[in-house]
């Protein structure tokens, strides 16, 4: 403890002398961190962001099921399977190499165009989403299915269980402790990329804040969507941890003598 204790006074230190105590802080608080701009923009941003909030929350129910029938479908077998494990890798492999931001442009403007129609931001911005998160999704549940020992496959079927019995009952639960943290990992980058739909012109934290350091001609605004998204990463990424080290242990147990 007081070795911890020395170490992080020493960084306190360094950090001080480093940075707060250069001419250039002062530059950085008047266009970055100021608190009454804070203050002044702070309830247009959180309003942008319960959209962006929206959209994460729908999101995560359709790229889980659309992720869990192309992973299904990847792991049919049989030759009479063979065009649609094809189509289902086309598919992944097709949205896993196209940066989101493309997707967006894409989705959002190219189909209103083609149909002629014009939808709610947020029905596109779950589109893409959607499209792209849910092979990266289905990538990481194919590789927990396939992770589970084929034994178990055929002692379900030896008693008497369906395909779909077998995956539902057997195989999934086995296969979500594997690859729990991984998704998470995805959750997370799901997190951040839903601020990217302000390219769709919706008006969330993203587009509120770059509206508002427009106004105020300052960066603040920014720092505060910022702070929002992070404070949203943060509660995931210490259960993401902690359910790791929950494997992990349970793994090792038994393993030091």
């Amino acid at each position: 403890m007081l070795i911890a204790a020395a170490s992080t006074i020493v960084l306190a230190v360094v950090v001080w002398a480093t940075v707060v105590n250069t001419e250039g802080w002062a530059a950085v608080q008047r266009f970055f961190l100021d608190p009454a701009i804070a203050l002044e923009y702070l309830s247009k941003i959180w309003d942008g962001f319960l959209f962006n909030l929206q959209v994460l929350a729908i999101s995560v129910v359709t790229v889980g099921a659309v992720a869990l029938v192309i992973a299904t479908l990847r792991t049919l077998r049989g030759p009479v399977f063979f065009p649609v494990r094809i189509a289902a890798a086309a598919y992944t492999d097709l949205f896993r190499g196209l940066p989101f931001v493309i997707v967006l442009y894409i989705v959002g403007y190219g189909i209103p165009t083609i149909t002629n129609t014009r939808f709610p931001p947020i029905v596109l911005g779950v589109l893409a989403i959607t499209l792209t998160y849910s092979a990266y999704v289905a990538e990481v549940i194919r590789a927990g299915i396939e992770a589970v020992h084929p034994s178990q496959r055929l002692a379900a079927r030896a008693l008497g269980l369906g395909y779909v019995q077998t995956l539902g009952r057997i195989v999934l639960p086995q296969a979500v402790r594997k690859i729990a943290p991984p998704l998470m990992n995805d959750f997370l980058s799901m997190q951040k990329d839903v601020g990217l739909v302000s390219i769709l012109g919706a008006v969330d934290a993203v587009r509120a804040a770059q509206n508002a350091a427009s106004q105020s001609y300052n960066f603040t605004p920014y720092i505060v969507a910022g702070v929002l998204f992070i404070l949203l990463a943060i509660p995931t990424i210490r259960l993401t941890d902690w359910y790791t080290a929950r494997l992990r242990d349970r793994e090792q147990m038994g393993s030091i003598v």
